[in-house]
């Protein structure tokens, strides 16, 4: 008796790693959700002019190769779809974004404050009873957005090696209610001082999230609609994901929200080019991308790595999004990651976008997506480190 009760908490423990740490891998049926749409819209149709040149040739071996893990790449340019490949996948219907998704609580965010639902600028204190006597009471709304939230020591990236799990052992806090993690988990716990460090933080974007549920009431749905359906012109239903798993009963209203987002691999591309439009027309969702842009922060990090995704290769973060990646400051780039290699990039002066959808973070993201944006590595002696971070080998003497 003894032994299976060790070896059922082992099995637990295994499941819970599996789940706190690998990032709950695709999850999709396993938690309810907000459906947003129906399951076939009026759409923006795209047009195409696909080339054959390097990159599309590439792209094509790295999709075709399994082991890259990359299942789905678009180059966009101009209002036309120049690359676009994809394969089958465990990916059986919409795809996941995992941490791309804090980028659409933004949008969301964004688009909220225009509609009149919240009614004090970004520099402004939030007024949510849910987090009332915790460490997100009265934060000013740009200190969450920009992950300097003060949480530091409770969740996040900065002194744990993960963004979700508590202390980052566990529970991971993506699965349960907002009420119920802050009368657990953050009832009386002071934290730092809000806007010192970057602190990467789900805790700190599902707060941000159920605030704007919250402020939003029964238009909730409605706001939602707004943007996907009425203004992106997504082809598919797209989805958030609820703090409810499947075996709950899939309450109606309520503060369930998780930035977890699904969609089909073409209305990511539709929601960013709805994005670059709203910055390049100035339109007031427009001026709130910008108001991220013009306030980020700085990540410091020790060592930023170009090879690795959209989150290492960037220097600053605002409201939600990736900004400044190495090499490539000369102009506004907005970037979002997830994990396992999910990208969506937005380079506003050339009308560029990009995404990638993958199964593993495998693929060679510096030639795919750093290259297509113009950078280009400058040679240093041997020794060195290039611009890309790689130590330049030294050729031995014949």
């Amino acid at each position: 008796m003894f032994r299976l009760w060790i070896f059922t908490i082992i099995i637990h423990l295994i499941l819970m790693i599996g789940v706190t740490f690998a990032g709950e891998k695709y999850a999709f049926k396993y938690h309810h959700k907000y459906k947003i749409g129906d399951k076939k819209n009026e759409t923006y149709d795209f047009k195409f002019d696909l080339q054959t040149n390097k990159l599309s040739v590439k792209v094509k071996e790295e999709v075709s190769n399994k082991n890259t893990g990359l299942v789905s790449y678009i180059l966009f340019e101009n209002n036309k779809i120049l690359v676009d490949e994809n394969r089958k996948s465990k990916y059986k219907g919409p795809y996941p974004s995992h941490s791309v998704g804090k980028s659409m609580v933004s949008l969301v965010t964004g688009y909220a404050m225009c509609g009149g639902y919240i009614n004090h600028t970004v520099y402004d204190r939030i007024d949510y009873p849910t987090v009332a006597g915790t460490l997100y009471e009265n934060q000013k709304l740009i200190d969450l957005l920009n992950m300097q939230a003060g949480d530091d020591k409770i969740v996040g990236q900065r002194i744990y090696a993960w963004d979700n799990p508590w202390k980052g052992i566990g529970p991971n806090l993506n699965t349960i209610p907002i009420k119920k993690v802050m009368k657990k988990y953050f009832k009386d716990v002071d934290g730092i001082e809000p806007g010192t460090y970057y602190n990467y933080s789900a805790m700190t974007t599902n707060v941000i999230m159920n605030y704007v549920i919250y402020k939003t009431g029964d238009d909730w749905n409605k706001l939602l609609h707004k943007i996907f359906v009425e203004d992106a012109k997504v082809a598919k239903r797209v989805y958030f994901h609820k703090t409810l798993n499947a075996d709950k009963g899939n309450r109606k209203s309520g503060e369930y929200g998780r930035y977890s987002f699904y969609a089909d691999r073409y209305d990511y591309l539709r929601i960013a080019n709805m994005m670059m439009n709203h910055w390049n027309n100035d339109t007031c969702v427009g001026k709130y991308l910008k108001t991220m842009y013009e306030n980020r922060v700085d990540k410091s990090f020790n060592d930023y790595n170009v090879f690795r995704g959209n989150h290492a290769a960037t220097q600053t973060y605002g409201g939600q999004f990736h900004f400044d990646p190495i090499g490539i400051e000369d102009r506004p780039i907005l970037m979002m990651d997830g994990a396992h290699g999910q990208q969506v990039i937005i380079d506003f002066d050339n009308n560029r976008i990009i995404t990638a959808h993958s199964e593993e973070r495998n693929y060679d993201y510096y030639g795919l997506i750093y290259v297509t944006l113009g950078h280009k590595v400058k040679p240093k002696k041997c020794g060195e480190r290039d611009s890309t971070g790689r130590v330049i080998k030294c050729k031995k003497a014949a």
